[in-house]
């Protein structure tokens, strides 16, 4: 976590219709403050109870049905975040 004295960074975090179809009210673009993933995604569970439990496990890890980016990166729940990251969650598509 940061201290008062030192803010975590503003990101933008991006995430699939499919799940925001499941929260009412839930937007599609969300901006919160978050050093790393983890913590997006603790501030995303913060705000909209139940949103983080469909992106994480109990381990905690990324559900391995999804996929976490940030700047364009896969990322995991350590990756650090720069101000202005765009934070992109997207739902695993495989096939056959």
């Amino acid at each position: 976590m940061t201290g008062m004295d030192d803010p975590a960074p503003l990101v933008l975090v991006v995430l699939p219709a499919v799940l925001t179809a499941l929260f009412p009210c839930c937007p599609r673009e969300i901006e919160l403050r978050a050093a790393t993933v983890g913590e997006a995604i603790a501030a995303l569970e913060a705000r909209i109870p139940g949103l983080g439990d469909r992106i994480c496990d109990s381990t905690p890890a990324i559900r391995r049905h999804m996929r976490v980016f940030a700047g364009g990166v896969r990322a995991d729940l350590a990756t650090r975040l720069a101000p202005g990251t765009e934070v992109l969650v997207m739902t695993a598509i495989s096939g056959g």
